[in-house]
């Protein structure tokens, strides 16, 4: 498979800039816990200070838990990216056409994967979620969360849209059908979906590969257009 767009460095740089946060705030807050003992065991007592000390250190505790969780959610960000990337890199041939990590001008959000294939276009909105996972039409659940704010169907299929605008856009492409699929891919295999009717297609990520070279459609692109329509979605990156 052929990369047109690797990935960017700011989901590696969140993880490892929240990390050493996380790491400062935990040193930080014993660092404050040994300077207190060190006073108490000289005076024999914990005075107005020493409490106050004691109070002050919550802050950097907190601030480690706020931290370790921001690492957490873009490291397994970042894990899952990488995933597909592996995965799709190395299952598909050079027919493929592979960009990661897209931000267009007028979009509020980055595009995950978009695969350029001979039958069209696919759009990934990748997470790395785990446990039970239920999606309702475009209503999506995880045990013991509720609700999510985020509808990754939703998203995905805007993502499409924005990318199938593109292409339709381009005067080169006048003649051209371009087929645009919107998928969500799950990368955790500890991830258990409960699927109701969903509004988009929602894969496994072994099951990633196989369904992208088997979908049909009524156009068989050559890899002229495939590298043509790339370089034209690419063209509209910020």
């Amino acid at each position: 498979m052929r990369t047109m767009k690797g990935s960017s460095s700011y989901l590696k740089n969140q993880v490892r800039k929240n990390l050493a946060k996380a790491v400062l705030c935990i040193a930080l807050f014993f660092l404050i816990l040994f300077a207190l003992s060190i006073s108490v065991l000289f005076t024999q007592r914990l005075s107005i200070f020493e409490a106050a000390g004691l109070s002050v250190s919550l802050v950097p505790l907190a601030a480690f838990y706020f931290y370790l969780r921001k690492y957490r959610v873009y490291n397994a960000g970042w894990d899952g990216e990488k995933r597909v990337s592996k995965l799709l890199s190395s299952k598909l041939s050079d027919d493929y056409i592979l960009i990661n990590d897209l931000k267009l001008h007028d979009s509020g959000g980055d595009i995950d994967h978009v695969v350029l294939a001979p039958s069209g276009v696919f759009v990934l909105e990748t997470k790395n979620w785990s446990g039970d996972i239920t999606c309702n039409g475009d209503i999506w659940q995880r045990a013991g969360k509720g609700n999510f704010k985020g509808s990754p169907s939703l998203q995905v299929k805007r993502n499409a849209a924005k990318i199938k605008r593109i292409i339709d856009s381009s005067q080169a492409f006048n003649s051209l059908d371009v087929w645009v699929e919107g998928v969500v891919v799950f990368t955790s295999n500890r991830a258990t979906l409960h699927l109701n009717n969903p509004t988009v297609s929602i894969l496994k990520l072994p099951q990633l590969s196989s369904y992208i070279t088997t979908r049909r459609s009524p156009n068989n692109f050559s890899r002229q257009q495939i590298e043509a329509i790339g370089k034209e979605i690419l063209r509209q990156k910020s």
